[in-house]
């Protein structure tokens, strides 16, 4: 594939605006980080990646907020009463099982004074 430049992307955004290139590429790159695929193939990092999108034409300023993004990763299930309940037990019986030694602390010897003459 070709470089992309941004020429090429200003070309499409209009105006010589890069202050709107520089808005449209933010708004499509956290899209990408929320979970979004890119709308283009090719291997390149998240920003080239968008760049491409935005100079193919693919985004634009009027249909990028038409993209929803999609979780990428769901948050756990939080453990039900039982299983917390479970696991709280088990600890204690480990805990339980584990022979305590007693401390036994070594005898220090007391300082000598030397008496100087």
């Amino acid at each position: 594939m070709a470089r992309i430049t941004v020429e090429d992307c200003l070309n499409r955004v209009g105006n010589e605006n890069r202050f709107a290139l520089i808005q449209l590429a933010l708004v499509r790159l956290r899209q990408h980080r929320q979970g979004l695929p890119y709308l283009i193939e090719g291997k390149n990092k998240e920003v080239v990646m968008t760049l491409r999108e935005i100079a193919a034409g693919v985004v634009t300023a009027n249909n990028v907020k038409q993209f929803t993004a999609k979780p990428r990763h769901q948050a756990p299930a939080p453990p039900s009463p039982l299983e917390v309940e479970a696991s709280a037990d088990a600890e204690v019986e480990a805990t339980a099982k584990v022979e305590m030694e007693p401390a036994v602390a070594e005898p220090v010897d007391p300082p000598t004074q030397t008496e100087e003459i």
